[in-house]
Formats: structure tokens, sequence, C-alpha cells
């Protein structure tokens, strides 16, 4: 959907649709004073779907998770997790939710092991049930050797590891994650994402914020892209760049100060032009033959790539700026 669109569901179309959703939006907004960091954005989420909310920082990501959470009372609008309204029912809601926040806040002056279990009886969990699930945890999350180490003794992606498995103590049935790999190295990354596609296959519902386009494209079945505390677009990652880019996207650099001049002699190549800071896009269907008719014309940038179409780029068509920006 996109925003400023009004909804025509009727009450009963809405009802059936909220019944049918592990979690069901409408118009939420949170608004601090007159600044609205969430503003009337509408949303349903399946069981079992791997749902993305994908933004530059201060986009209204981490506020609408804070909302879904129950930590935060939205301002208006209505919110239904798993048919309840964590306004009013903030600890039932938490009871059936994981949550892994943005930065890890893991108590390091409990080893491994304990941290998993230190967390389980925030939930009333009893020993009996406890002591055999962080041991399935601390196996699923690759931290069964490390499970008498000190915390602060562990690499960053084994932290957000335990991280995600202490999430899991409860057995929730949907499991938030804020900007779950920010600061972690490559090889770290994909380990996190194999353990995700794991929860997903056995049914977790994922709710995500990333402003990473190959983690939305990764992790993602749907997705929102949002801007400014609204929904621009909503679908799936291919569905996205299919409506709103082209296959293939040449990237060129001609140096800082030339870029803007060399962009106005590249007029009919392509589909699409955009001219960025530190380098000119052609959006076309065949990049190749968009680069031959670059040099054709006798223009030689500093450096080419052709590669396909990103959610960086669909971000870029409907905001005009960078989700790095």
């Amino acid at each position: 959907m996109l925003a400023g669109v009004s909804w025509t569901t009727s009450p009963q179309q809405a009802a059936r649709t909220a019944l049918q959703s592990v979690i069901s939006a409408r118009a939420l907004t949170k608004a601090y004073g007159a600044f609205r960091a969430v503003d009337g954005i509408s949303f349903d989420v399946a069981p079992g779907e791997s749902f993305g909310l994908l933004g530059p920082n201060g986009a209204g990501k981490s506020t609408t998770m804070k909302m879904i959470g129950g930590v935060s009372q939205r301002t208006s609008g209505e919110l239904s997790i798993m048919g309840l309204d964590p306004n009013e029912y903030g600890p039932e809601v938490r009871a059936h939710l994981g949550v892994v926040p943005q930065q890890d806040n893991l108590d390091e002056e409990l080893r491994v092991r304990e941290n998993l279990l230190a967390y389980g009886r925030y939930f009333g969990l009893p020993k009996t049930y406890l002591q055999p699930k962080a041991d399935e945890l601390l196996e699923f999350a690759q931290l069964t050797d490390k499970a008498g180490a000190r915390v602060d003794a562990l690499s960053g992606g084994m932290k957000r590891r335990l991280t995600i498995a202490r999430s899991l103590i409860n057995d929730p049935k949907i499991l938030l994650l804020d900007e779950p790999t920010t600061g972690l190295d490559p090889q770290a990354r994909h380990i996190l994402w194999d353990r995700l596609f794991r929860l997903k296959e056995a049914g977790v519902t994922l709710i995500l914020t990333t402003h990473y386009m190959d983690e939305a494209e990764q992790l993602c079945d749907r997705l929102i892209v949002v801007d400014k505390g609204t929904i621009m677009a909503e679908g799936s990652p291919a569905a996205l760049i299919r409506e709103h880019s082209t296959r293939e996207v040449v990237e060129m650099r001609f140096g800082s100060e030339r870029n803007t001049t060399v962009a106005a002699e590249l007029d009919g190549i392509g589909e699409r032009l955009e001219t960025l800071p530190d380098r000119v896009l052609i959006y076309a269907d065949d990049g190749e033959a968009a680069l031959e008719a670059v040099t054709s014309r006798g223009l030689r940038p500093i450096t080419s790539l052709v590669r396909r179409s990103s959610l960086e780029d669909v971000f870029l068509r409907l905001t005009g700026r960078s989700l790095v920006d």
C-alpha cells in the first residue's frame, strides 16, 4: 500500500483480517508532541511470515517495534497482537513474544548458560523446563562449547546469537528483531541469517527492522518501506524491485567534480538516470548495453559496475535519497 491511500475496508472485513493475522495495525501513530515518529501506518502479518520494516535510521522502525512489543503505548490507531491489544494486555502479549533489541543487553556478570536460565525465570518457568531448554538453545546457537564462558569473552557474532537464544527461552510465537546484524562482519551475519531461516522453517513469525537491503532481500517474505514515519511501499522484495526499478543498474564514477556535468551527456541511455554526490546511476534492463552506449559517446568513467537492482534502488526511487543518508 502507498502512503496516503485511504482504507475502505469494512469493519467486518477488518475483523476477519485481524483474526487471520498475528499482527494487525490500522492507522498506527506514535507522536512526541508535534513530532510524529510513526504517522498512521497500516499492515498485517500472517502466522509464520518473515516480515520486514526497511528504512533509514529515524524512519520509525524501532518505535513501531516498541508498540508491537507493548513497551510503548500508541498515540492513536488500532493494534492487535494475536488478537490482543498490547496497550491493555501488555504482559499477556509479551509472554508470547521474543525480543532481540538493537543493542545486546546480556548480563556480563553471568556465564553464557546462566544468562538463559536467569532470563527464563522472568517468565516464571520451572527449572525442570529451563535446564534442558537452555541446552537445546545453546546447541541451536552453536554455543554449546561456550556454555561456561564469560559473556565478555564472546565475539560480537556469538553475543548476537546468545541474545537470540535468550529471546527463545519462552518458546515465543513471534520474534521481534531490531537491526539484528548491525556491527557484525559478513561471516557472522550469514551464520545469524541461517539461524533465523531455521526459526522460520519451525513456524516462528519473524518481524525485523533493518536498513540493510541485502538482509531484507534474504530474510523477508514481505516488507514495508518506511520513511519519516510513513509507508512508501509494501510487497515482497522481488515485487517491489520489479515495480519500482529496472532489472539492472550501471554505477559509474567520473570524479566528484564531474559527475553532475557528465550526467547531462547521458540523456537517452537507459530508462532512468540518478545523479548522486559520489556516482551516477543508469537504470536499464541491459546494463552492459547501457555501459557500451556510455563509452560510445566518448565518456570514460573512472570506475563502472553493472549489477542487479536492489531494494536500495527502490528506496532511492521512492524518496530521492539513499538508505544510508
